[in-house]
C-alpha cells in the first residue's frame, strides 16, 4: 500500500495556558495542505523500516511509523511489514510532517489488513504518538484546541485559492519556541473571525510564537513581509517555525522569488 501523508499549516495560533502535566493549552487552525512524503508498506519476513530523502534524526526505531506498527501489533495480529518512508516535508518546521506520517501509517495499516479499527480507537492510538497525530487522521480543517489534539468542525472553505509555504531550513525546537511564551488568550475569538472576509485575517488572526521568534530570526518577518509585498491575502508562520505561508487569490509561482528556500506551492483543497 502507498499512502501520501500531508502537512498542515496553522491559521491563527494562540498558546492561552501553561498545563499541570508541563505542555500548553492552545488553540488554532489546522488546516491540510498537500505538500506529502510518501509511505509505502508491503509485506515481509520481519518487520524493517527506511526512509529516503530528508534524513530524519534518530534510530529507524524511534520513528513515529514504527511505534505505529507496534503499538497497533500489540492489540491486533498484524504481520510483519516493510515501511518505505520518502521524507519531503521539511522536519522541524511547523508543518506536522512526521505527526502526518504516523497517523497514515494508523490508517493505512488498518485498511490493509481490514483490522476494522474504529475511528476513535484510531484517534487514541495518535494521540499516545504525539499532539498533532490526532488531526490527520480525519485529515480536513478544524479548530484545534487543549493541546492540540481535540478538535471541533469549522466552517472554513479555501478551496481555489493558492497557497505558497516558504521553510529557510531553520530547525526551531519546540522547547526553543515556547521558551520565551507568556500564555495569554487571544482578545479574538479565531473561529469567528475566520468567518470574516480573509483581508481581515491580518489585522486579527496572530500566531503567538511570532512575537517573540522573529526578532530572534528576523529572516522569519522578512519572508512574511515578501509574501504580503507578493500580493498574498493573509501570511504568518505556521506552528512553531520556521516555515512561512501565504495565501494568494490566484495561482502565484514564487520559486525564484524564494530560490534560496525550500518552496512548495499549490492549490488549496
Amino acid at each position: 500500500m502507498l499512502v501520501f501523508p500531508n502537512a498542515k499549516i496553522n491559521i491563527g495560533l494562540n498558546i492561552v495556558e501553561k498545563r499541570a502535566d508541563g505542555y500548553h493549552n492552545i488553540g488554532s487552525c489546522f488546516y491540510p495542505v498537500g505538500w506529502s512524503d510518501a509511505l509505502e508498506i508491503t509485506l515481509a519476513d520481519e518487520f524493517s523500516f527506511r526512509s529516503d530523502g530528508i534524513v530524519i534524526p534518530g534510530n529507524s526505531s524511534d520513528n513515529l511509523c514504527t511505534k505505529a506498527y507496534q503499538m497497533i501489533a500489540a492489540d491486533y495480529a498484524l504481520p510483519a511489514v516493510k515501511m518505505h518512508l520518502l521524507k519531503s516535508i521539511p522536519i522541524g518546521a511547523g508543518l506536522g510532517g512526521g505527526s502526518a506520517d504516523a497517523a497514515f501509517a494508523i490508517k493505512a495499516l488498518n485498511e490493509q489488513f481490514d483490522l476494522k479499527i474504529s475511528f476513535e480507537k484510531q484517534l487514541d492510538y495518535a494521540r499516545r504518538l504525539g499532539s498533532d497525530c490526532a488531526f490527520f487522521i480525519s485529515n480536513k480543517p478544524a479548530y484545534c484546541f487543549q493541546k492540540g489534539d481535540e478538535f471541533e468542525d469549522i466552517d472554513l472553505n479555501l478551496k481555489g485559492k493558492w497557497i505558497v509555504l516558504v521553510n529557510p531550513g531553520l530547525h526551531i525546537s519546540t522547547v526553543e519556541a515556547y521558551s520565551g511564551i507568556v500564555p495569554k488568550r487571544s482578545e479574538h475569538d479565531l473561529r469567528n473571525v475566520l468567518k470574516e472576509p480573509i483581508e481581515n485575517w491580518k489585522f486579527k488572526v496572530k500566531n503567538d510564537f511570532e512575537a517573540t521568534l522573529f526578532p530572534k530570526y528576523p529572516l522569519l518577518g522578512e519572508i512574511k513581509e515578501a509574501l504580503y509585498q507578493q500580493g498574498a491575502l493573509y501570511a504568518a508562520m505556521s506552528g512553531s517555525g520556521s516555515t512561512l505561508f501565504g495565501i494568494f487569490e490566484l495561482e502565484k509561482d514564487l520559486q525564484k522569488h524564494f530560490a534560496d528556500y525550500k518552496v512548495w506551492q499549490g492549490p488549496l483543497d
